[in-house]
């Protein structure tokens, strides 16, 4: 495989990779849309569940090692999962506007590939 051919490879998994992360963003967005979703994850488990267990951390009834550490760990999971929806998101925005950069080098290095190097028709 040339050169040539190896940047159009490159420039397809680039493509197919663009593609896959628009894709979840846009299953993460239906997600966000959806009102079953919307009230056990945005509303309940993000709002709700993360005050309560923030709150439930400051009792005094619950300062034992392994209940603090309970908290903590419950608190973390809800930052981790947000912090996931937040890079599905990022990187579907960031592949959307990589993806017409990508399309238009695609295309002419498929042109180049035809015309060959010099400028003559293989």
């Amino acid at each position: 495989m040339n050169e040539q051919e190896q940047q159009i490879k490159q420039v397809e998994l680039s493509l197919e990779e663009a593609k896959s992360r628009i894709k979840d963003a846009a299953a993460l967005d239906r997600l966000y849309k959806n009102a079953d979703f919307k009230h056990l994850f945005l509303d309940g488990y993000f709002m709700k569940e993360a005050s309560r267990t923030v709150l439930l951390k400051a009792d005094p009834n619950m300062q034992a090692k392994h209940e603090q550490r309970d908290c903590r760990n419950i608190i973390m999971g809800i930052g981790m999962l947000r912090q996931y929806f937040a890079k599905v998101f990022a990187l579907g925005t960031m592949a959307e506007q990589a993806m017409e950069a990508d399309q238009k080098t695609h295309q002419e290095l498929l042109e180049e590939d035809l015309t060959g190097e010099e400028g003559n028709e293989v």
